[in-house]
């Protein structure tokens, strides 16, 4: 299966995960998640606050996807997407919030990653994008989100997601080195 037809699957789940039956069964909430319904941690990324919300995301993994298209297989796309997703529902527990949706933490997590998979093959735009959304981040996390954004997707933006995304896509860097120089010492 081609990368594209991939990413064309994960929008028409997060499509189906935006239909009003479905959404509330998904959607990330504290208090159903400490009942035990721990899927929450995950797809509360995949569900978003309206339409225009789930659109903008779904642009945003488009573009994403295929600027880092050579280092994406749909295998290593949908780990890193579960994986993230997964950080991100877990350290939103840490937070004050009490509702979650929206896949953009994920996005900075996977952006995170390319630029380092950019870094690694020694393209210099690779730093330039990793420095951009570092300082993206910790900016929202002095100013808080985009007013534009909020008004847009009708909630305030969770720049708690977009930080845990950029440190979730750096610790599965660092884990994917970990286990590279774990092999080299072995073979």
């Amino acid at each position: 299966m081609s990368i594209r037809i991939f990413v064309f699957i994960i929008i028409g789940m997060m499509a189906l995960a935006q239909l009003p039956t479905t959404q509330p069964l998904l959607v990330w909430q504290r208090t159903l998640i400490a009942d035990g319904e721990l899927w929450r941690l995950v797809s509360g990324n995949l569900t978003h606050t309206n339409w225009p919300h789930m659109i903008m995301n779904s642009l945003g993994l488009a573009i994403i996807t295929f600027i880092f298209r050579r280092y994406l297989t749909c295998q290593r796309l949908g780990f890193l997407i579960l994986s993230i997703a997964g950080f991100i529902g877990a350290s939103l527990l840490l937070s004050p919030m009490g509702w979650y949706a929206g896949l953009s933490g994920v996005l900075h997590g996977l952006f995170t990653w390319g630029a380092i998979q950019d870094i690694k093959t020694k393209d210099k735009l690779g730093w330039i994008l990793l420095i951009a959304v570092i300082a993206k981040v910790l900016w929202e996390q002095v100013s808080g989100g985009s007013a534009s954004s909020a008004e847009l997707i009708g909630a305030r933006v969770a720049v708690e997601a977009h930080l845990a995304g950029v440190v979730g896509g750096l610790l599965l860097v660092a884990a994917d080195q970990m286990k590279k120089n774990i092999q080299q010492k072995s073979t």
